[in-house]
């Protein structure tokens, strides 16, 4: 089975690419390759048991796209996109990634013909829900979304749904809720804080925090968004009224109650490194998105995420500390 991650050097697409070295299958069926694909060079597996190949190029550009499609990968991982915030920033950009690389894909497909019919697993976003929200915002809420990312991920969801109900593709879309806490370095995302807030004051150094602590949001752990993926990449699809996406499980808390898990793990010291220092711009960014949802739909199909933020601590702890703070 050959596998194909546009997006592999992001922080999702290398926890992915890691967990296939890990374990080397899809549904009982062995991987044979894996090809990453990115702007930049994907880091080399060392321990994985196929050949993987590291790819670059601009997934905005049609014949770039075609090319990775003609290999014929038996799974399409489509992670690749700029962050909400660099989205809103650059219009443009946005678009000619978001948008274009997505249709440019399921392009590629298409045209090489009715024996040809991957698995897409497209990541869509929270961001293409809109207010008013409800308490519980289900996978059938209506799509207003108030950032220009929000609206290229929405258009991702219906182009998928439209080449899968034309038989072109099997594919699902699953809707990521921010993930906490990345390792590296912060992003051009307007969510970074989350993780900024959390990863910095464990590593010794400050933070900002720009929004009040009163924001609630929609959280789960780069384990959980691996397990997404995978499970994805797996599970036999349903038809019904969900249509081809859904919104993943996920945690959803105030930034108060993150820090004071932060202080529950970590301690005070640590939990004091941060600084609160608003920004307009990402406060009106974070204004516009819904804050918790009804996930059920996911849940029944088996997709899963933690119930605690300390757990999301915890894994960080364990994944990228060495299981141990640092002294």
């Amino acid at each position: 089975m050959q596998v194909l991650v546009l997006g592999g050097s992001g922080m999702v697409g290398r926890k992915l690419i890691g967990s296939f070295a890990a374990s080397p299958e899809i549904n009982g069926q062995v991987v044979s390759a894996l090809t990453a694909f990115d702007v930049v060079d994907t880091p080399a597996m060392t321990d994985g048991s196929f050949p993987f190949l590291s790819t670059t190029g601009d997934i905005a550009d049609a014949d770039t796209v075609n090319a990775l499609v003609a290999e014929r990968p038996d799974v399409i991982f489509h992670l690749a996109a700029i962050v909400s915030g660099e989205a809103e920033l650059d219009f443009e950009k946005g678009y000619a990634i978001n948008f274009d690389g997505t249709r440019h894909l399921l392009e590629a497909i298409r045209k090489q013909g009715e024996d040809y019919k991957p698995r897409v697993v497209y990541t869509s976003s929270i961001a293409v829900f809109g207010a008013p929200f409800p308490d519980r915002i289900p996978d059938t809420h209506h799509h207003t979304p108030l950032t220009s990312y929000g609206a290229q991920k929405s258009v991702g969801e219906l182009l998928l749904a439209d080449y899968c109900r034309r038989g072109f593709c099997d594919g699902i879309g699953i809707r990521l809720p921010t993930i906490v806490v990345r390792p590296g370095k912060p992003n051009k995302a307007a969510s970074g804080f989350f993780s900024n807030i959390i990863r910095e004051p464990l590593a010794g150094e400050r933070a900002d925090l720009p929004v009040d602590e009163s924001v609630r949001h929609w959280l789960a752990s780069p384990r959980s968004a691996t397990g997404f993926l995978r499970h994805a990449s797996a599970m036999t699809l349903p038809q019904g009224a969900n249509g081809r996406s859904y919104t993943m499980p996920g945690l959803d808390c105030t930034v108060g109650e993150m820090i004071e898990a932060l202080r529950q793990v970590a301690g005070n010291a640590v939990a004091d490194r941060i600084d609160r220092r608003p920004d307009p711009f990402i406060k009106q960014i974070v204004a516009g998105w819904p804050q918790a949802f009804d996930t059920r739909a996911a849940s029944d199909l088996g997709f899963a995420a933690e119930n605690q933020f300390e757990e999301i601590i915890a894994a960080h702890i364990e994944d990228e500390l060495g299981g141990a703070l640092p002294t």
